[in-house]
């Protein structure tokens, strides 16, 4: 007995020495590596420091989560940036009943990699939702942007620029609110914690003035539309309403980008049943080989669009008005190949700089024309096809609680958004 009460005073000993690490980081390292003019030692250093805390409290206390003051907890997870979401998983932890972070870790890092190995087709808003706060709208009211002095208000904006008949009625971001790294995450993109997106990743004024322009050219195909989970469906599909599906919605996107000049492809095969069984452990890897087909049958696509449909909680619609009609919310969603610990080496994506270009610009001109349409954008660790083209993105319409007809309105404004990255406008 005598033994084992010394090892427990010893584990203790050792977590309260890490917690004094991290504490002495938050008060004093800051200024000490400011002074040094060496601001990358703060950052090692507090790594190490949450290393070690987070190393000793889920090894030796698994259960210590409940135990431990609160400021302990909240200084371990504000002390890095890259750290701060591990207080949306602790609270979302906690919602779900979690009593153990050390398993729930495990679990996480578990269901993690085994979609890293096989490109498991999962609904990938579900983990975004919880830990997201379900992707709210980005720049829908612009109320952050609108406290900047140097952001347009709305009178304004639309004042000065009508788009193809459309009135600028949303929030018009400067470039220098848009150079502010962290005013940029904060108000357009989630973040998975299955990646990472640094400074020098996400430079607002190169992905913006990335040239993503595509001359229309209705005789030769252009534009590739798919889905990877084709067997996702809306609240009211059935026999009576057959098309309320992904499929039905991206066969009507098709019809209003062709009717504006495009040549379409539409891929409606299945890449998510097997044996006529719902399997989406390869939907990605299966829809891979089916649009290499189709790209290389038909090398002049350069845009290619994986339509799904988002998973939530079934008491919640992502639902705005958009000219005057009920119409599911969106989001562009993007694979980033990476994972905390650096490149996944065996899913490259020489496109990825181009994709992260072509989902900003829809999303900027979405919170200029269409305020409140887009949800956030949504960054996860894998690649997710979107390395075919660089035009390439991954679109969720709407969710499960979505009446087909509320994503079939979603692909009007879709519509109008890619017509004006895609023309440059």
């Amino acid at each position: 007995m005598k033994d084992g009460k010394s090892r427990r005073e010893g584990k203790t000993a050792a977590l309260l020495a890490a917690a004094v690490l991290a504490a002495g980081h938050k008060l004093w390292m800051p200024e000490l590596s400011a002074a040094a003019d060496m601001p990358e030692a703060g950052q090692i250093s507090g790594q190490a420091a949450l290393t070690c805390f987070s190393f000793l409290r889920n090894s030796h206390y698994p259960a210590a989560r409940e135990n431990l003051p609160d400021s302990i907890l909240e200084l371990a997870v504000e002390m890095l940036p890259a750290y701060r979401l591990g207080r949306e998983r602790l609270e979302a932890e906690r919602k779900l009943g979690g009593n153990d972070p050390a398993f729930s870790v495990y679990l996480d890092n578990q269901r993690f990699f085994a979609e890293y190995e096989s490109l498991e087709g999962k609904e990938e808003g579900n983990e975004g939702s919880v830990l997201a706060g379900n992707g709210a709208a980005a720049g829908g009211s612009g109320a952050e942007g609108a406290e900047d002095s140097d952001s347009r208000s709305i009178a304004q904006a639309a004042a000065l620029s009508v788009q193809d008949g459309l009135p600028i009625t949303g929030q018009v971001y400067s470039m220098s609110q848009l150079a502010d790294y962290d005013f940029l995450m904060k108000t357009f993109y989630s973040v998975h914690p299955s990646t990472t997106a640094g400074r020098d990743e996400m430079n607002a004024e190169e992905l913006l003035s990335e040239d993503l322009r595509l001359t229309k050219d209705s005789s030769s195909p252009q534009i590739l539309i798919y889905h990877s989970h084709s067997q996702e469906t809306y609240a009211d599909f059935g026999p009576e309403n057959p098309d309320a599906t992904v499929v039905g919605v991206g066969e009507y996107l098709a019809e209003l980008l062709r009717k504006k000049g495009y040549h379409v492809i539409h891929d409606t095969s299945v890449y998510d049943l097997r044996d006529g069984k719902l399997d989406r452990s390869q939907a990605y890897t299966y829809a891979l080989e089916g649009i290499t087909a189709i790209l290389q049958e038909n090398p002049t696509i350069e845009v290619v669009l994986d339509i799904h449909r988002d998973g939530v909680d079934e008491d919640y619609r992502l639902v705005s008005e958009v000219n005057g009609k009920p119409t599911a919310q969106i989001m562009f969603f993007n694979g980033m190949s990476q994972t905390p610990d650096g490149p996944i080496e065996y899913l490259p994506n020489p496109y990825r700089e181009e994709n992260l270009a072509f989902s900003l610009q829809l999303q900027m001109k979405a919170a200029a024309y269409f305020p409140g349409f887009t949800r956030k954008i949504y960054l996860k660790g894998l690649r997710y096809n979107l390395h075919v083209r660089p035009r390439s993105s991954l679109i969720e319409v709407g969710a499960q609680t979505n009446t087909g007809e509320e994503a079939r309105n979603a692909m009007e404004p879709l519509a109008e958004l890619l017509d004006m990255v895609l023309q440059g406008n």
